[in-house]
C-alpha cells in the first residue's frame, strides 16, 4: 500500500482535527454539491485518508461511507501536490484491475485535489468521478482547486474550535481547583499564572504573584531540588515530596507538590499542584514527643523488640527480652550489631524490606533467626516504619515459634509425602466442602480437565463441570448416595469439549467429600467400537439372512435401508440405481415422517453426466459433513437441497463384470441423508455402508443370476417339452423297429424250424438248431428292448434268465437234471454289448448242454455277472466232464468257440480265460460302455 514518507506525522495531524466518523455537515455537503454541479459529474466526494481506509466526510452520488485504502483513488491523490486527473481509468495501469473500475458501473474518470494543510500535510481529497471517459477543462480544474481551499479553511476552523474548547476546559479546571495551583517558567522560575486557591492560601494577589519567582516562596534548601528537576531533559516530577513554603504573612506551611511540564503562552513551563500537609506534620511531631513515653512501655513488653536505622540497619534500641532471646550482651549489641546480623537467610531480610517499602508495615512474617552462639530458631516478625530520634527507623517485634515450627515441619513433611502421592497417582482427586465449594485438587485433575483450581474460587464447580441442570442433579444424587462404587459421567472441559470420566466418592466425618476420578475415554471408545462392531455385524447378518431367505431384490433393498437408517439415526436412507444414460431412480427408501419422500423419483442429475460421478466409478466413498463446505457443484447442491439434505454419506454399489474380465461396474449408490442438521461422521459409519454395499452387490448379482436362471429354465422347459415330444416319437419308432426286427428274426427262426423238418441228416438238423438258437438269443434282446420302459437299456439279469430257460427247452433237457444258477448284479448294457453277451452265453451254455453232461448225467451251470468299477466280469461255469486237455479251444474248428472268442476280443474288446480244474470255467472281462 502506498504511503507518504511522513505518514506517521500526517496521521497524527489528521487525528488532531477530530473529524473522522463525524456526522455530515451542511457546509461540506454544499461544497461537494458545487463540485459535482460545476464539473457536471454524477459523483463528488470530500474524503479523509487514515491508516486503513478512505472515509467520505461528504458524498454526492454514492451511498457507501468508505473504501479500503489499498483500492482507493485518494491513496494516490494525497501523494500529489496538485490536482490528479485520470481521463480513462482502464488505460492507467494503476487502476485497470481495481474493483472500483472493473465492477458494474465502474469508475472510468477521476479527478482529485489533495486537501493540504498549511503545515504541508495532505489529509484527504476533493474529487469528482464519472462512469464515462472524459476530462476537465482548465476552468473546471481551477474551480475544483478553489473549492479544495475552501474545504481546508473550514477544516482549520473546525480544528481551532476544538483548541478553544480544550482551552476553556483547562481554564475551568485550573481556576476552580480547590488545591493551590501555579504555572512557572522553567528557565526564569517566574510565575506565569496562579489559581484562586493559591491566592487565598498564600495571601498574595495575582499581580504580586506575577511579579515574583518561586524561590520567593520555597525555602532556600529546597531550591536546589527544584533546579535539579528542571535541568533534566524531561522536567516532570510526579512525586509526593514534602517541602516547606512561606506564606505572605510569614507563616511556614508543609506541602506536598506534583509538577508536570506544559506549553503555556509560548513558554516552556511547569504546572504545579500543591497540597497543604501542615496539620499532618503537626500530628507527626506530636507522635515523636510521645515516643519517650512509650519507650518505658517497650521495656516492659515480654516480647523481643528492636529498633534499627533505615539507612544502614544499625540497631538503635533493643529491649531486654530481645537481648535474652538472642543471648547478646548490651555492650556488644548497641552500636556494634546490625539488623541483618540477626537473620539466618539474607534473602528474608531483602524480602522484608521490599514488602515494607511497598506497604509501610509487615504483619506476622515467619522467618529463621540466628542467636549469638550460632544456633537458629523460628520466629514471627512484625515490622513498621517509625521516626526514632529524628531518624527513619524500623520497629521489629518478634515472637519465638521454634517449638511450634518443629511440629509444623513434621506435619509438613507428612503433608508433602501425601502431596507427592496425590500429585503422582494417575487419578483425579478433588476435595469439596459440605457446601459444595472446591477446596483442593491435584495436578492430575487440572491436567485432565484443563481447569485450574483458581478458576473455582468464586464459581460452583459442579455447575461449571455439569452445565445441564438435570444431569447435574443426577451427579449430586450420586455424590450424596455415599456408595463406594464407580459411576460414569461426561464432564465439560475448559475448551468446551465433553470428556468421559468415571468417579467414586469418599465421605469424610467432617462432611467433606473426596472425589476420585479417571479418564475413561479409551474405555468408552473401545465400548463404542465394540457396540458399533456388534451393530455392524448384526446389520450384516440381517442383510445376509435376508439375502438367503429371499431372492426378491426389492424385499432385500427395503429391509436394508430400514436397518441402516435405524443404526445410523439419520432421517433418510435410499438406494439409488443408474441406467445407461446415468439417469437415476430411487429404488428403495426409508425416511423419517415429515421429510420429503423420494421413493420412485427419477432424477436427472446432469452432474454425473458431466463427469462428476467418475470418482464413484472408481469406488470412492464420501462423507460430507456440510454440503455447503464440501466443494460440491451448484447443480449437486441444488439437487440435495431439493430433498432437504444438509449432510450425507455416499457409497457406490459396484458389481463384478465377470470372472474372465476382472473389474467392476457401477450399479448405483447407497446414501444416508442427515436432513435436520450438519453432522460430523465417524469413519466406521462410512465403512459400515461400504460393507453393506458388498452384501447388496451380492444380492443384486444373486437376483440377476436368479432372473437369468428363471429365464433359462423357462427356455429349457420349452426345449424339454419339444425334446420329450421328439423322444416319444423316437421311442415309438424304435420300439416299432425292434418289434419288427424281433418278428423278422422269429420268422427266420420259424423257417429254420420248418426246414429242419424236411431234412433227415442229423448233422444238418443240429446246425439248423444251433443257428435257430443264435437267432432266438438276438430276437430275445429286441423283444426286451421294445417292451422296456427305457428303450436304450437292457436288464441283463432278466435277459440271461429268459435266454437260459429257452436253451434248456430247445435242447429238451429233462427238468431237474441240469440246474441253472445265476448271480447277477444290477447291470445295464447297451444294445451292441447286450447282443454280443447274449451270443456268448448262448454258445457257452449250448456247448455245456451238448458236451459237459454225457449219458444223461446231472449237473449245474452257474452264470455270474459282476460290476467291477468301470468294467464287467462275466463267468459261465459248469461242473461237467470239462474240455479235453489237448484241446486248443481258440483254434478249434468249432464254430461256437470261435464265435465266442471273436465276440469277446473284437465286439466287446475284452479278455477271456479258461479254467479246467473243476469242470469248465470261462471268465470274460470287458469295459462297460456309456449307454446311448
Amino acid at each position: 500500500m502506498l504511503s507518504a514518507e511522513n505518514e506517521s506525522q500526517r496521521l497524527e495531524v489528521l487525528n488532531q482535527y477530530q473529524i473522522l466518523d463525524t456526522p455530515p455537515e451542511a457546509v461540506f455537503d454544499g461544497l461537494a454539491q458545487l463540485a459535482a454541479n460545476f464539473c457536471e459529474t454524477p459523483i463528488a466526494l470530500i474524503t479523509l485518508v487514515d491508516a486503513e481506509r478512505e472515509w467520505f466526510k461528504s458524498k454526492i452520488g454514492v451511498t457507501t461511507s468508505e473504501v479500503a485504502r489499498n483500492i482507493s483513488f485518494g491513496n494516490y491523490t494525497i501523494l500529489e501536490s496538485q490536482i490528479l486527473i485520470i481521463p480513462d481509468t482502464l488505460q492507467d495501469e494503476r487502476f485497470a484491475t481495481n474493483p472500483l473500475v472493473t465492477s458494474n458501473n465502474g469508475f472510468r474518470f477521476y479527478a482529485g485535489v489533495p486537501l493540504i494543510t498549511s503545515d504541508g500535510f495532505a489529509l484527504g481529497t476533493l474529487c469528482v468521478v464519472d462512469f464515462a471517459v472524459r476530462n476537465l477543462n482548465l476552468k473546471e480544474q481551477v474551480a475544483l482547486e478553489n473549492l479544495a481551499r475552501q474545504i481546508i479553511i473550514h477544516l482549520e476552523l473546525h480544528r481551532q474550535k476544538i483548541i478553544d474548547d480544550n482551552s476553556i476546559r483547562f481554564n475551568l479546571i485550573f481556576t476552580k481547583n480547590p488545591n493551590p495551583m501555579w504555572i512557572f517558567d522553567e528557565n526564569s522560575l517566574r510565575f506565569l499564572d496562579v489559581n484562586e486557591a493559591a491566592i487565598v492560601h498564600y495571601g498574595y494577589s495575582r499581580e504580586e504573584f506575577l511579579q515574583m519567582r518561586i524561590t520567593d516562596i520555597i525555602f532556600s534548601q529546597y531550591v536546589p531540588i527544584t533546579s535539579e528537576y528542571c535541568d533534566q531533559k524531561d522536567c516532570s516530577f510526579d512525586f509526593s515530596e514534602q517541602l516547606q513554603h512561606r506564606q505572605k504573612d510569614g507563616n511556614i506551611i508543609d506541602v506536598e507538590i506534583a509538577s508536570h511540564p506544559i506549553d503555556y503562552a509560548n513558554h516552556k513551563a511547569q504546572l504545579v499542584n500543591i497540597k497543604d500537609v501542615t496539620e499532618h506534620k503537626r500530628i507527626e511531631r506530636s507522635l515523636q514527643e510521645s515516643e519517650a513515653r512509650f519507650r518505658a512501655i517497650f521495656e516492659a513488653i515480654p516480647v523481643p523488640l528492636i529498633i534499627s536505622r533505615v539507612a544502614d540497619g544499625l540497631i538503635l534500641y533493643a529491649n531486654q527480652e530481645l537481648i535474652q532471646t538472642f543471648q547478646f550482651s548490651p555492650i556488644d549489641l548497641i552500636n556494634h550489631k546490625h539488623l541483618l546480623d540477626l537473620y539466618q537467610n539474607l534473602g528474608d531480610f531483602r524480602t522484608l524490606l521490599e514488602v515494607l517499602n511497598k506497604h509501610g508495615y509487615i504483619r506476622n512474617y515467619e522467618l529463621e533467626l540466628k542467636r549469638a552462639d550460632g544456633t537458629y530458631f523460628w520466629a514471627i516478625a512484625s515490622l513498621q516504619y517509625l521516626n526514632f530520634n529524628n531518624e527513619a527507623a524500623i520497629l521489629t517485634v518478634l515472637y519465638d515459634i521454634n517449638d511450634r515450627k518443629n511440629i509444623e515441619t513434621k506435619l509438613q513433611e507428612k503433608n508433602e509425602f501425601l502431596r507427592l502421592i496425590f500429585e503422582n497417582i494417575p487419578l483425579m482427586i478433588a476435595l469439596i466442602n459440605p457446601n459444595g465449594k472446591l477446596q483442593w485438587v491435584n495436578q492430575e485433575w487440572e491436567n485432565v480437565l484443563g481447569w485450574k483450581f483458581q478458576d473455582f474460587q468464586n464459581a460452583d464447580v459442579l455447575e461449571v463441570l455439569y452445565p445441564n441442570p438435570e444431569y447435574r442433579q443426577h451427579v449430586i444424587n450420586f455424590i450424596q448416595s455415599a456408595q463406594r462404587n464407580w459411576g460414569d459421567f461426561r464432564v465439560r472441559l475448559r475448551d468446551g469439549h465433553l470428556l468421559d470420566t468415571s468417579w467414586t466418592n469418599v465421605n469424610l466425618p467432617n462432611g467433606q467429600i473426596i472425589g476420585i476420578g479417571q479418564d475413561i475415554t479409551e474405555r468408552k471408545q473401545s465400548e463404542l467400537a465394540i457396540i458399533a462392531q456388534a451393530e455392524r455385524e448384526q446389520l450384516m447378518r440381517t442383510v445376509a439372512q435376508r439375502i438367503r431367505q429371499s431372492l426378491n431384490l426389492q424385499d432385500i433393498l427395503n429391509a436394508t435401508v430400514e436397518e441402516v437408517r435405524d443404526l445410523l439415526k439419520v432421517e433418510r436412507v435410499v438406494v439409488y440405481q443408474f441406467n445407461r444414460e446415468m439417469i437415476g431412480t430411487i429404488m428403495a427408501e426409508s425416511v423419517e415422517p415429515g421429510w420429503t419422500v423420494s421413493l420412485g423419483v427419477e432424477i436427472h442429475d446432469t452432474c454425473f453426466q458431466e463427469g462428476a460421478g467418475v470418482e464413484y466409478y472408481q469406488g470412492r466413498k464420501r462423507a460430507i459433513a456440510n454440503i455447503y463446505q464440501a466443494g460440491l457443484t451448484e447443480c449437486h447442491i441444488e439437487l440435495l437441497e431439493r430433498f432437504d439434505v444438509k449432510a450425507n454419506l455416499v457409497v457406490p454399489i459396484l458389481l463384478e463384470v465377470n470372472s474372465q474380465n476382472p473389474g467392476s461396474r457401477i450399479w448405483g449408490l447407497l446414501i444416508a441423508h442427515q436432513c435436520s442438521r450438519f453432522r460430523e461422521w465417524e469413519e466406521n459409519q462410512l465403512d459400515l455402508l461400504d460393507q453393506v454395499t458388498v452384501q447388496l452387490a451380492i444380492a443384486i448379482q444373486q437376483s440377476s443370476i436368479f432372473e437369468q436362471a428363471q429365464t433359462e429354465l423357462i427356455q429349457r422347459q420349452k426345449i424339454e417339452v419339444k425334446l420329450r415330444s421328439a423322444l416319444a416319437e423316437k421311442e415309438v419308432l424304435l420300439k416299432e423297429v425292434h418289434h419288427r426286427v424281433k418278428n423278422n428274426l422269429q420268422i427266420v427262426s420259424s423257417l429254420l424250424q420248418l426246414q429242419s423238418h424236411t431234412i433227415k441228416d442229423p448233422e444238418v438238423i443240429k446246425v439248423l438248431r444251433e443257428s435257430q438258437n443264435r437267432i432266438e438269443s438276438i430276437s430275445l434282446i429286441h423283444k426286451n428292448l421294445y417292451t422296456s420302459t427305457n428303450i436304450g437299456q437292457i436288464d441283463v439279469g432278466e435277459y440271461i434268465h429268459n435266454l437260459a430257460a429257452s436253451l434248456l427247452i430247445s435242447y429238451q433237457i429233462i427238468p431237474g437234471r441240469i440246474t441253472l444258477e445265476t448271480d447277477i448284479d444290477s447291470v445295464s448294457l447297451n444294445v451292441d454289448q447286450a447282443i454280443a453277451c447274449g451270443l456268448v452265453i448262448n454258445e457257452l451254455i449250448s456247448n455245456a448242454l451238448k458236451h459237459a453232461f454225457p449219458n444223461q448225467q446231472a449237473g449245474t451251470i452257474h452264470i455270474t455277472l459282476r460290476n467291477l468299477n468301470k468294467s464287467i466280469e462275466m463267468t459261465i461255469q459248469d461242473n461237467g466232464i470239462g474240455l479235453p486237455d489237448n484241446l486248443d479251444w481258440r483254434n478249434t474248428g468249432s464254430l461256437g468257440l470261435s464265435l465266442v472268442y471273436d465276440l469277446v476280443t473284437e465286439q466287446l474288446e475284452g479278455e477271456i480265460t479258461l479254467e479246467r480244474d473243476r469242470g469248465t470255467v470261462f471268465k470274460i472281462q470287458f469295459t462297460q460302455l456309456t449307454l446311448d
